[in-house]
């Protein structure tokens, strides 16, 4: 498929810049593919469309605050440091991106809080990427409670171009899910659930099953190409676990519903299947850019955000969906005001 085939206009207004007053009470697009059939529902009404011994897959990746913001050792200039991924725990070294750029150079050391961490700057990878190495003894420090201080809730850029990051958002832009730290965007279809809405779910005999997929910022990262096969997806940290892969074949077996809680979770599901379609537990990598024609072996149904644009999250969609579906979908969304993006409505395809 092409680029050009995932283009349409999206009203700036209709962009997401705050969540809904309650997690469960955004709105919610149900897709039948057989039928082409659309309904409008709150999301709290998702559990009228599955059974006892369905599935959900969520991922329970945590968002960490991965924006900092400090200043240059000499002139005191200020700079943005967004964290991407940690290479190597014992060194320090993380891969970031940096802002301004033109200002950050192989040897600078970089000053956060009030000297609290110190970086220093060992490599250029890209125009704005760089490698640094924090420099902090490990057995006295804890980084991430540093981080957790000194950082800012990542918001996507969209977002974070209309609004600063606010204390609401520490707990918003984050799942009920969230245990493991890596992520630095949030899964956002698991965004919609609250307590109240699994233990219904549980009740009705639903069984939640946690996958974990450190959600990067190449999730964001524009399609620069006109032939999608030719698009380099960033890779991704993912961990099945035996329970999970146990119970998605036990319900795949059964002829039941699987359903992928998000893209992220998606993509791992893709990530680890066997010759004879069931999933595999797995600690692996990912790059897997997911578009049509694609046949998913593991995944019934899908729940996900609105998503902006040629980008990736919309392609996966369509793959899963059907072009046509998925862009009458979209029109439909406009036309009635859905909200778009990480703190937006959700779509469910059946």
């Amino acid at each position: 498929m092409k680029l050009s085939e995932f283009k349409f206009e999206l009203p700036d207004n209709l962009i997401a810049l705050h969540p809904a007053k309650e997690r469960d009470e955004s709105r919610l697009m149900v897709v039948h593919r057989q039928t082409g059939k659309i309904e409008h529902k709150m999301f709290k009404e998702v559990i009228d469309y599955f059974e006892e011994d369905d599935v959900f897959i969520i991922n329970n990746t945590k968002v960490f605050p991965a924006r900092l913001f400090g200043s240059k050792e000499k002139t005191g200039a200020k700079i943005e440091v967004f964290l991407l991924r940690e290479l190597n725990t014992d060194l320090h070294l993380w891969d970031v991106l940096v802002d301004p750029a033109r200002k950050i150079r192989v040897g600078n050391k970089l000053y956060f809080g009030d000297g609290e961490l110190v970086a220093e700057v060992i490599d250029n990878t890209t125009s704005r990427g760089r490698t640094i190495r924090f420099l902090y003894d490990k057995e006295e420090v804890d980084f991430y409670s540093l981080i957790d201080k000194l950082g800012e809730t990542p918001l996507p850029k969209p977002i974070y171009t209309q609004r600063k990051a606010e204390p609401k958002d520490q707990e918003r832009f984050q799942t009920i899910f969230a245990e493991h730290v890596g992520a630095v965007a949030a899964p956002a279809a698991g965004l919609h659930f609250t307590k109240q809405l699994i233990k219904r779910l549980e009740i009705l005999g639903v069984k939640i099953v946690p996958i974990t997929l450190h959600v990067g910022l190449g999730t964001f990262r524009s399609v620069n190409v006109e032939d999608l096969t030719k698009h380099k997806a960033d890779s991704e940290n993912f961990y099945i676990p035996e329970p999970t892969a146990v119970a998605v074949n036990e319900a795949k077996d059964a002829r039941k519903k699987v359903c992928a809680v998000g893209i992220s979770s998606l993509k791992a599901l893709v990530s680890s299947v066997s010759a004879d379609g069931h999933l595999k537990p797995a600690d692996a990598w990912s790059d897997k850019f997911i578009f049509a024609p694609y046949e998913f072996k593991i995944s019934t149904s899908l729940i996900t955000n609105f998503h902006l644009p040629e980008s990736t999250l919309l392609m996966t969609t369509c793959a899963f969906a059907g072009h046509d579906l998925t862009m009458k979908a979209y029109e439909e969304a406009i036309k009635e005001k859905y909200r778009f993006f990480s703190y937006g409505d959700a779509m469910l395809i059946l």
